[in-house]
Order: C-alpha cells, then structure tokens, then sequence
C-alpha cells in the first residue's frame, strides 16, 4: 500500500511517536524509509544579528564583533548539524533492529518548505509527522496552544503535501488496535476505506465507518430567513410550506444518501475480507466524529482530504482541517484517491422505478424551489408506493402535500 515513506523527526515525543507508526508500515508493506531533519542555521545568524546592538560596549569593535559572528557560526552550524545526526541516529538505530533500510537528510531551512519539497523530490507516498513539535512546552503548553490541536509545522506540511500524511498524537500500536474512518460518499472518502481495510488487514485491526449528516443546516437557514422576509417575499417564497420540505423530505433524504453510503463501503470491505460495523450520526460533522473517536478511543482515524463539496484550488476539506485540530488519535489523511469509486459495490436490493405522473401533477412542481424539486418528487411517490398508488395523479399529490402539512399548493 504504501513504498516510499518519509518521517519528519525532532525527537518530541510526538515525533518519536510517528518513528514507530512508520516502522510498523514499512515492515508490513515493504517501504523504503526516508527520515529527515531540517534546521535553521541561518535563521540563527540572523537573529544573532539583530542582537548585536545591544551587546556591552567591549564587543561593539569591528574586529571583536567578527570574531563572534565567527565563532557564532561555527557552533551553531556544527551544533545544529551534530543535533541532526543524533535524531537521526535514534531512528537508525531502531531501524537496524528490526531490518529495515533508511535513507537520511538533514537540510537546512524553514522545516516545513523542506519537508514539503522532500516529500515531493523522493516521491514519497506516506509523510509521517509528530502533531506538535518541541516548542510546545509540557501537556498545556503555551495558553492557548493546547486547544490549537496541531503545532505550526504539522498544519503548514499537511496543507501543502498532496501524498497521504500520518499525523502522530498518540503512543498507542497500530497492532490489534481499532480503525475508524470517515465516510461521505466522495471519492476521496472512498479512498480513505480502502486504506483503512488495507490498515485494517495488515495489522488485525478492528474496522468501523462513520457518516454524519447534518439536519440542523436548513432549520437554521430558515430561522435567519423568517428575520429578513418581507410579508410579500415569504407569500412568494411560501416560507411556511418550503420549511416543512426540509424537514420532511431532504433530511430523511440525507439520512438515506448517508445510509446508503455506508452499506456500499461496507460490501466493499467485505469483499476483501474485512468485517465492517458502521455508524450513522445526526449533527454536525467535525463535532460528532470527534466526539465519536473520545467514545470509542481508535488507534487510528482516517479521513479523506477534502470531502463531498471539494471545490476547485482547495488545500484541504474543512471537517478534515477540524478533526485535525479535534480528534485525540492518530489521523490519517488520505491524498488524491486515485481510481475513487471505480469497483465500488453497487447495492443489491431492486432499485424501485419512477411512478408515472399526470401532466396536471407534474405541473404542480413547478412550485418547489429546483434545489428542493427532486427530493419533492421522490416524497410523493414514496408517499403513493405506501398507499398503494400505482401513479401520481392530481389527487394523490394533494394527500402527499397535506401529509407533510403544506396545504394543497394551489
């Protein structure tokens, strides 16, 4: 699944923490290892610079003032680079003990612009990182850095990485652990699945989809619609009746998309011979999965990087970015999903025709707004396959629309 890994190394425990996540897949899957510290001697030349004026008068002369620039930057650069090979070094170490190859750089620079450019230069496919680095200090850190949920480096590599990247927050083995994974329908989230029942075979993990769709969007919309409407606007608009749609129709409809989701991953993992329980969630996305990884404490939780409403130049989904920062596990993000949905099962039960519609019925549509217009019709006919109506006259529409309370649209 993966053959080039690269691990970004600092020697925090979070950084330690991805060492082992990415010893353990190099081992499964036969991956090279790259690890790779960057350091910023310059920026240190620079800053010694800038405190120059306020050194005590006896080092203010040209001449003493060379001989500290001098002396300066031979130790922070042989400094920097012996800190290097000694992280490094922790990782060869462990490396030798179990048999695996490792390639080694220690560029200096910005860390992220390296890591990023390595990642693209070795053509890796997995970029390992700690989610915080050694500037956070102890559990709380600085303030309000704890409820940041990431350290600067992790959010600016992750942003700008296109392969997949492991985000290491906890010391727990992937070995007999537990796999969730984000679930939208998308064909990055696709993707995101078949990692996971990949993860999930190597490792003996256990597996577990998770949907959320969220049904408090369009009450909340309508709330701060009834505040602006003019009378006319919302006799035009027919605020009342398009209000009970939502309610009625598109989220039980959403519901169902989701639900349907889940059951084609799940054939999908089940043809590869992994048994997967799924979950479907109501609310708002971010929240109820990160609030579902506290209840059920995953090894590892995957997600694709962008989800259902990708648009064009975006760096990464906005739930994705939010379970970044939220979810207290290992969180992989799964790149350009490659083939997507090709392969994926199609379900098994009938799929149930369209109902036949008088003209007169048919006309009456006309009146749902086109965004709601679909799930409008599949109401009704749900509504006549209940009842036993073999097609969708005048009449049968007017007892649907008064079963979801919206009068006769006359």
């Amino acid at each position: 699944m993966y053959q080039r890994i690269l691990v970004a190394l600092d020697h925090s425990p979070w950084s330690n923490y991805g060492v082992d996540l990415a010893l353990g897949l190099a081992a499964r899957f036969g991956a090279r290892l790259l690890g790779i510290h960057v350091y910023a001697a310059r920026l240190h030349d620079r800053r010694f610079r800038q405190m120059e004026p306020g050194l005590p008068e006896r080092y203010q002369s040209q001449v003493e003032l060379e001989r500290l620039r001098g002396t300066h930057d031979d130790l922070i650069t042989r400094g920097l680079a012996l800190i290097s090979d000694s992280y490094l070094e922790v990782m060869a170490e462990k490396c030798r003990a179990r048999g695996l190859p490792l390639e080694c750089q220690a560029p200096e620079g910005k860390n992220f612009e390296m890591i990023v450019r390595a990642a693209r230069e070795s053509q890796a496919d997995l970029v390992v990182l700690g989610a915080w680095g050694l500037g956070r200090i102890g559990d709380k850190g600085y303030g309000s850095e704890a409820r940041a949920g990431i350290g600067s480096v992790c959010q600016r590599t992750v942003r700008q990485t296109r392969c997949d990247v492991l985000v290491a927050k906890a010391g727990a083995p992937l070995e007999g652990g537990g796999i969730l994974v984000g679930v939208d329908g998308s064909a990055n989230s696709v993707g995101a699945v078949r990692k996971a029942v990949g993860l999930s075979k190597a490792f003996e993990m256990s597996l577990e989809g998770i949907a959320v769709f969220d049904p408090l969007f369009h009450k909340v919309a309508f709330q701060g619609l009834a505040g602006v409407l003019s009378a006319q606007a919302a006799q035009v608009f027919k605020f009342q009746e398009q209000e009970k749609l939502h309610d009625e129709l598109i989220d039980d409809g959403l519901a169902r998309i989701y639900a349907q989701d889940l059951e084609r991953v799940s054939l999908l993992a089940q043809g590869e011979g992994v048994a997967m329980r799924t979950t479907l969630l109501a609310g708002r996305p971010h929240l109820k999965i990160a609030e579902h990884v506290e209840k059920t404490r995953p090894a590892l939780l995957v997600v694709g990087r962008y989800g259902a409403h990708r648009s064009q130049g975006l760096d990464i989904g906005s739930v994705t970015e939010n379970l970044l920062r939220l979810a207290e596990t290992n969180i992989l993000i799964v790149g350009e999903p490659g083939d997507g949905q090709a392969g994926l099962p199609e379900l098994t039960r009938p799929v149930e025709a369209p109902l036949p519609w008088d003209p007169e019925a048919e006309a009456r549509l006309d009146n749902v707004p086109p965004f709601a217009r679909g799930m409008a019709r599949k109401g009704i006919e749900d509504y006549a396959r209940q009842h036993g109506y073999p097609r969708i006259t005048l009449d049968v529409y007017h007892q649907a629309r008064r079963k979801y309370g919206m009068g006769s649209n006359e």
